[in-house]
């Protein structure tokens, strides 16, 4: 994400609450597997092609059933290349149907936590249905070969604690593709489709704002034809919760969302439908109250 000289944003934000404004979140998608539950947020304002793919894949049931093949620890864990499908006498493991490859999209950083597209080696727009997960800053290495690695997504909540106890198991290299496959429980002469790290299901929400590590995300148009991505940063839980702009967090987005909630010039109001702020809850009609206009900081009112 590209940083904003500081002189643009005051001009920018003196704008902002001057005008009536739009926000919007972007969605998540749950994943509910044998080893605990993440949930992605997906960065579909900035990267619409790769969302929109990676959407195409959960809706038909691509990765439902689908497991993680590779685990490379401190660098990277991978899936969407296999699912395990009921068979006639047993479950087997097969290659997930894939759509055709989809136009590289790089512009935000493989830093721990985010989540990319993987492609074959030499072809920067042959991103299919693979993806991982970073475990690690591997900006240096990813964002730099092959024309940079798609991220399209984030792991939020306490989403990492699962993918971190993923990276922990036992790996095997059962050969073809699995070389490197982290395994649950033990292994003999065979592998049972229960010894794989197994997406049992998924569920995507579409919120206005997600709440994730004292950030509060979303992207705003400020009626420039310009939408941007903005965080406010909690800096205050008690007596109140207080959110300030982190100016760090600002960056053009390529489209104006659709999903949207508004602020009033003349009450200092932020109103936003809904607000995701773990893996099963969301809250609606979240108030803010702007009570620092200098620092931009918004005090929490109410929520349903």
């Amino acid at each position: 994400m590209r940083p904003i000289q500081t002189s643009y944003k005051t001009a920018l934000f003196t704008c902002l609450f001057s005008l009536s404004t739009i926000t919007q979140a972007n969605p998540v998608a749950c994943f509910n597997t044998n080893m605990g539950q993440f949930c992605i947020e997906l960065f579909e304002t900035q990267t619409p092609i790769t969302t929109a793919n990676f959407l195409n894949y959960i809706d038909s049931d691509a990765y439902t059933n689908g497991i993680f093949h590779r685990s490379v620890p401190k660098f990277v864990i991978q899936g969407g290349n296999f699912k395990i499908v009921d068979g006639a006498d047993e479950k087997t493991l097969e290659p997930v149907n894939t759509f055709p490859p989809i136009t590289n999209e790089f512009k935000i950083s493989n830093t721990r936590g985010t989540v990319a597209m993987a492609k074959l080696s030499g072809n920067p727009n042959s991103a299919t249905s693979q993806w991982f997960v970073n475990l690690a800053d591997n900006s240096l290495n990813l964002d730099n070969q092959n024309g940079g690695f798609t991220v399209f997504g984030r792991v939020i909540f306490d989403g990492m604690n699962v993918i971190d106890a993923i990276e922990k198991l036992p790996i095997a290299n059962l050969g073809g593709n699995l070389t490197a496959t982290p395994t649950i429980g033990s292994i003999s002469s065979t592998v049972s489709t229960d010894n794989f790290v197994q997406i049992n299901q998924i569920t995507v929400t579409d919120t206005t704002g997600v709440f994730s590590e004292g950030i509060f995300s979303f992207a705003v148009d400020i009626g420039t034809d310009e939408a941007l991505a903005v965080s406010l940063r909690l800096i205050e839980d008690n007596p109140a919760y207080v959110f300030e702009l982190d100016p760090v967090s600002i960056a053009s987005l390529p489209t104006i969302p659709t999903s949207i909630a508004t602020f009033s010039s003349g009450s200092g109001q932020l109103h936003i439908p809904s607000v995701m702020i773990n893996a099963s809850t969301v809250v609606k009609n979240v108030l803010m109250q702007l009570s620092d206009a200098k620092s931009f900081q918004f005090t929490l009112i109410s929520y349903e």
